[in-house]
């Protein structure tokens, strides 16, 4: 088994694990072991059970590093027996019976609640449910603005929606009182309001990096920056 910890990258809601792209590079670039794979996008409980059982399938030591929505879901799968930190990349870190609804209501909503445009999606019971994306227009400004325009009408166009009832699910745990933890909060952040990224860090007692001018798609503008929070990460834990 490998004593240096396998990192794990989730990405959030409206994009997908190339969004990760320039941070695998960087990772690997040091030797370092990546994977990044897909999230559902379907609802808290069950997507932290998929990225639960992805950790606990890794031979060794990980490292769960969450985007956005991502954040929410190291947190629940964060317990996992083998996974010896947790990284909040721009993303929410919620206490055990919290809910992503509730963490943001403490806090003046971001430009991102008045730019989700609804659509719906079969259920395998029958029904019809209620998912989201940002409205093509309001991408830019809302999830990316410091990406360069021809990348982020890319971005804009390959989202990934998730479904709305995942604003409403409570965490069922909260990995981050018993695993040590880094966050990285995007300053100039339009889809969270980042006093929501700083709460939930503070809270966390996570080592913390704060980066001026970052937007929502840090991971994607900053990628360097955000490796290295991550190797630090990895350092600490191996």
């Amino acid at each position: 088994m490998s004593t240096t910890p396998t990192v794990v990258l989730i990405h959030g809601a409206f994009a997908d694990a190339t969004s990760w792209s320039g941070v695998i590079t960087e990772l690997q670039g040091h030797g370092i072991p990546v994977i990044a794979p897909p999230n559902p996008l379907r609802g808290l409980a069950s997507d932290a059970a998929y990225v639960a059982s992805v950790a606990a399938q890794i031979d060794g030591p990980v490292v769960l590093v969450g985007h956005s929505y991502g954040g929410a879901l190291i947190t629940v799968a964060g317990v996992t027996e083998n996974v010896v930190g947790l990284v909040y990349v721009a993303a929410y870190a919620l206490e055990e019976g919290e809910s992503l609804g509730e963490l943001q209501g403490r806090f003046p909503l971001s430009p991102l609640v008045s730019n989700l445009k609804e659509w719906t999606y079969p259920t395998p019971g029958g029904e019809t449910a209620v998912e989201v994306t940002i409205a093509e227009d309001a991408f830019p400004g809302v999830f990316a603005a410091d990406v360069p325009a021809d990348v982020t009408k890319v971005l804009a166009a390959a989202q990934r929606p998730l479904a709305a009832a995942a604003f409403e699910e409570k965490a069922a745990a909260a990995a981050w009182h018993t695993k040590p933890s880094w966050a990285l909060i995007a300053a100039a952040d339009e889809a969270i309001n980042p006093d929501v990224e700083r709460f939930g860090a503070e809270r966390a007692g996570a080592t913390v990096v704060e980066l001026e001018g970052a937007s929502h798609a840090v991971a994607v503008s900053r990628p360097k920056e955000v490796a290295e929070l991550i190797r630090d990460a990895v350092r600490a834990t191996s």
